[in-house]
C-alpha cells in the first residue's frame, strides 16, 4: 500500500482523534474538519509557521512510522522528525550495522555509484543526449570508488543535462526545484532505514560527524536520477520560479509515487524503498551480496 504524502502550506491545526489525524481549517470563521487514517500517512511536509500540531498527533504519527518535515523560512524542508523505536530487533540492528567490516562498505558504495551512474544514463536516453561517456565510466567503478568515478560522471552528466547548467545547490534554477526534491527523497529514505532498524546516522561511505543522515545520503544516490527526470519535466513544461509555488510543490511531492523497477518487481518508490532498505541489512548480516536499488523504468 502506498502512504499518503500530506503538504500543509498554510495555517491549520493537526490533531488526534478517534485514532485519526483531524486536519482543522478556520474558513469564513468557521471550522472545516478533514480526517484521515493515521495508518495511512507516510509523510507530513510542514511548510507554514501558523501550524499547530498535537503531541499526540505527533506520537500517534510517530508510532506508525510516518516521517514529520518541518520547512523553514525559504520554505524548503529544514528538519526531519523520525521515530527512535522502528524494529522489534532494533538494538541487535544497531551492532550489526556499526560491526559491517570496511570491505563490505566499499563493495556496497561500489555497487551504489554503479546503480547511480546506470540511472544517469537512463535519464539521459530518455532526453535525446549521447551516452557514450558514462557507459564507459560505469565500467570503471571500483571497489570504495577510489577514483571519484562518481565525480567524474557527475561532471559529464551536469554538462549535458540542460545547456549551461551548472549543478550547484546555492545556484540558479532549477537548482533549488533539485534541491527540494532531494530532500524529500532523503526523509523518504531516512523512514525507511529506521523502519528497517538501522541508524540513519551511521554510512558506508559518508562520514561527516556533523551529519545525522550519512546512510540516507549515501543510498539515496541512485534515487536523485528520478529526481532529475521529474525536474527536467517541470523545466521544460512550466515557467519556473526562484520560489516555489504550491504546484511546483506538489509536483515534487509525486516523486513518491514514481514507478520503478526493484529487481524484477515493479513498485513505487515509497514503498519500493523497503527492499533497498532490508536488503542492506541483510547484507551486512551476510544473508545478501548485493543492495537492490530502483531502476528507471
Amino acid at each position: 500500500m502506498i502512504k499518503q504524502t500530506l503538504y500543509f502550506g498554510s495555517p491549520v491545526y493537526l490533531r488526534l482523534k478517534n485514532k485519526q489525524l483531524e486536519i482543522v481549517k478556520s474558513k469564513d470563521g468557521q471550522e472545516e474538519v478533514i480526517r484521515r487514517a493515521i495508518e495511512d500517512i507516510g509523510m507530513l511536509v510542514l511548510d507554514c509557521s501558523q501550524i499547530t500540531i498535537s503531541h499526540n498527533a505527533i506520537i500517534a504519527l510517530q508510532s506508525n512510522k510516518a516521517v514529520i518535515i518541518s520547512c523553514d523560512n525559504k520554505h524548503l524542508p529544514h528538519s526531519i522528525l523520525l521515530p527512535l523505536e522502528g524494529h522489534s530487533e532494533q538494538s541487535e540492528r544497531y551492532r550489526n550495522q556499526i560491526s559491517a567490516s570496511v570491505p563490505l562498505k566499499k563493495m556496497l558504495w561500489q555497487q551504489t555509484i554503479t546503480a547511480k551512474i546506470a540511472n544517469q544514463i537512463t535519464v539521459l536516453e530518455k532526453l535525446g543526449r549521447r551516452t557514450n561517456r558514462l557507459e564507459n565510466l560505469v565500467q570503471k567503478v571500483q571497489s570504495g570508488d577510489p577514483t571519484n568515478v562518481e565525480g567524474q560522471a557527475a561532471a559529464f552528466y551536469w554538462s549535458k543535462y540542460i545547456d549551461g547548467f551548472i549543478r550547484d545547490q546555492y545556484g540558479e534554477i532549477p537548482n533549488n526545484y533539485l534541491n527540494y526534491g532531494y530532500a524529500i527523497v532523503r526523509a523518504m529514505l531516512a523512514r525507511a532505514i529506521v523502519s528497517s532498524g538501522m541508524l540513519p546516522t551511521i554510512g558506508i561511505h559518508h562520514k561527516n560527524k556533523y551529519n545525522a543522515y550519512c546512510l540516507a545520503d549515501d543510498i539515496m544516490e541512485p534515487f536523485r536520477p528520478f529526481v532529475d527526470l521529474l525536474v527536467y519535466g517541470m523545466y521544460t513544461n512550466k515557467n519556473l520560479d526562484l520560489f516555489l509555488d504550491k504546484s511546483d510543490k506538489a509536483d515534487l511531492l509525486s516523486i513518491c509515487q514514481v514507478d520503478a523497477f526493484f529487481g524484477k518487481k515493479k513498485s513505487p518508490l515509497m514503498v519500493g524503498v523497503s527492499m533497498t532498505t532490508s536488503s542492506l541489512y541483510d547484507c551486512f548480516v551476510g544473508k545478501k551480496r548485493k543492495i537492490i536499488y530502483p531502476k528507471i523504468l
